[in-house]
C-alpha cells in the first residue's frame, strides 16, 4: 500500500466517523438557514463599512461607534443561534479529532513506534496567540 493509498482509507475512515456526519450535517443546517446566512452577511457588510469609516482621513468617530455597536449586536445574533452553535461544537469536536490525527502522523514521522503512538494532549499556556484549540 503506499502512502497515497493509505492516506485515501484514512480519508474515507474520518468520513465515516460520528464526528465528522456531525459535522457535515450541521454545516449544511448553518449554509441553508436563511436568517443565520442573512445575519453572517449583514455582519460581513457592516464589518467593511467599518474598516471603510475608520480608516477615512476625517474620520468620523459617531459613526464608528454607531457601526461597532451595530457589528456587536449582529454578532451576538449570529453566535446565540442554535444553528450556530451546533456548528460551532460539532467543528470543535471535528477539529480536535483532526488533531490527534496530526499529532500522532507527526511522532510518527520523527520516529515513534506507530502502533504504541498516543495523541498528545493539550496544555494551556494560558496564551491564545499559541494555542492549537482549546482541551
Amino acid at each position: 500500500m503506499t502512502i497515497l493509498e493509505a492516506s485515501r482509507k484514512l480519508g474515507a475512515a474520518i468520513q465515516q466517523d460520528e464526528r465528522f456526519i456531525r459535522y457535515a450535517k450541521a454545516k449544511i443546517a448553518n449554509d441553508t438557514d436563511e436568517t443565520l446566512q442573512k445575519n453572517i452577511g449583514e455582519f460581513n457588510v457592516t464589518r467593511m463599512e467599518l474598516d471603510r469609516v475608520a480608516n477615512e482621513e476625517v474620520r468620523d468617530e459617531e459613526k464608528v461607534r454607531e457601526l461597532n455597536e451595530k457589528l456587536r449586536s449582529i454578532y451576538a445574533e449570529v453566535m446565540s443561534s442554535s444553528v450556530m452553535a451546533e456548528y460551532n461544537a460539532a467543528k470543535s469536536d471535528l477539529d480536535r479529532m483532526l488533531n490527534d490525527i496530526n499529532s500522532v502522523i507527526m511522532q510518527c514521522v520523527e520516529g515513534a513506534v506507530p502502533e504504541t503512538c498516543e495523541p498528545e494532549q493539550p496544555s494551556c499556556t494560558g496564551s491564545c496567540s499559541t494555542c492549537g484549540g482549546c482541551h
